[in-house]
């Protein structure tokens, strides 16, 4: 079975050649176009595009429990200490364990935000290329240098895409903020920032520029269709309009808000209002299945119930947006997040045939609510395997846990991190 953009066929199936769809349509067709082709039948499986998270952290992942429980503004008191703490290793070894916890969870493109981590992003992006998972990769350019050679540096590359992050408004000037989307818009590239997280940092921006920060962007001139901002937990009415009306997007990331405190986005209010969004795990925890649940969950419960709405979007919504939905917030709509003629091979191989969605009735609501990601067999990106029944079939995956097992726990030492313990 496939999942066509227009929901599940039964009896197709995909050419994939040169890392792409190069022709998709009823099984009898393609076998007779191409009789000297060996065809690999996936019975009781689904063949689906892969997850794409819209914002993650990918040097954060030694933190994990570290963030249980804490006040909502932790990147103070746990991630900027953390990533401070490491070096060249070990961010490359962050990186590459949270490449196999995407792919583990089906993930085959993430969207990393920016590291604070004082080494170059070189080796984010060597942890996630050996991994081989697609990495929209951001550097931050809060004081304004930098952002052209990073552009430039990863130009063609099949699995790296540069993107620029400034983490805060707050953190850069007004002339750096602009200069910074302007520059992704000339390279088609994706300008990251975090908006509208938490109650503190849209009092900061109150205070100190007058403004709400999605109204502060839009004011200088910093809102537009390559600008992705994270979070946008409090949005006000007209925030909203101002996203729809600039055509940028927002990464909803329903795990965060859960974990730490935020709002949660009124993401079927951004669908009703035409804002593009996808979904992100903000280096919570990388599994798909689980974040699409989460992610109708959070909508039932912050604003379905209190409507009485009993759709909150349905299976179909949430899967869109944490694919192809994703892609599109990603500026990657072209490459990826759809099973169709001319993008990426990026795919999951998905046992279906369990007692979980036996008998099945509405496959995509039953993927939101039901499945998990031990039903993922395989995960290819850009037409290779990538991973099989777990782990990586062409390098050591057990042998990256035990390494980060011994570094970690060193990494965290040094970080002195300042947590919040109940009483």
């Amino acid at each position: 079975m496939l999942m066509l953009p227009d929901g599940p066929v039964r009896d197709h199936a995909v050419l994939v050649e040169d890392g792409k769809f190069r022709e998709i349509g009823p099984a009898r067709k393609l076998l007779a176009r191409h009789p000297a082709l060996r065809p690999v039948r996936l019975d009781g499986h689904l063949l689906m595009p892969g997850f794409v998270d819209a914002h993650h952290h990918l040097t954060q992942s030694f933190g994990k429990a570290q963030s249980f429980g804490q006040p909502s503004e932790i990147f103070k008191t746990i991630w900027e200490p953390l990533e401070h703490a490491l070096d060249e290793e070990s961010a490359y070894l962050s990186a590459k364990l949270a490449a196999l916890e995407a792919l583990r969870g089906g993930f085959t493109t993430v969207a990393d935000a920016g590291t604070r981590a004082p080494v170059d992003v070189g080796a984010v992006a060597k942890g996630t290329e050996e991994a081989g998972i697609r990495c929209v990769l951001s550097k931050i350019v809060s004081d304004g240098k930098g952002g052209p050679a990073h552009l430039g540096r990863w130009d063609a590359h099949p699995l790296i895409h540069p993107s620029l992050a400034i983490a805060v408004p707050e953190n850069a000037t007004a002339e750096v903020i602009k200069k910074t989307a302007k520059l992704c818009a000339e390279a088609d590239a994706v300008f990251q920032v975090h908006v509208n997280e938490h109650l503190a940092s849209v009092e900061r921006s109150l205070k100190s520029v007058g403004r709400r920060p999605v109204e502060y962007l839009h004011h200088i001139g910093a809102l537009g269709p390559h600008t992705l901002g994270a979070h946008a937990t409090l949005l006000t009415p007209g925030e909203m309009r101002l996203l729809a009306e600039s055509g940028a997007a927002i990464s909803y990331n329903p795990v965060a808000s859960a974990w730490k405190g935020n709002g949660v986005a009124h993401a079927t209010m951004l669908a009703a209002m035409g804002v593009r969004f996808g979904t992100g795990t903000d280096g919570t925890r990388g599994d798909g299945f689980r974040m699409i649940d989460a992610a109708e969950t959070a909508q039932r419960l912050a604003y379905g119930m209190g409507a009485g709405d009993s759709s909150c979007g349905a299976g179909k919504l949430w899967l869109e947006h944490a694919t192809s939905g994703s892609a599109d917030a990603l500026g990657l709509g072209r490459v990826t997040g759809q099973i169709a003629v001319g993008k990426a091979a990026d795919f999951l191989v998905v046992d279906i045939d369990v007692p979980e969605l036996t008998p099945s009735w509405d496959l995509r609501w039953e993927l939101v609510r039901l499945a998990n990601r031990d039903q993922i067999t395989a995960v290819v990106v850009d037409g290779r395997l990538r991973l099989w029944q777990g782990w990586p079939p062409d390098w050591d995956g057990p042998a990256l846990v035990r390494r980060v097992a011994e570094v970690a726990p060193e990494v965290v030492r040094r970080a002195k991190l300042q947590r919040v313990e109940p009483v």
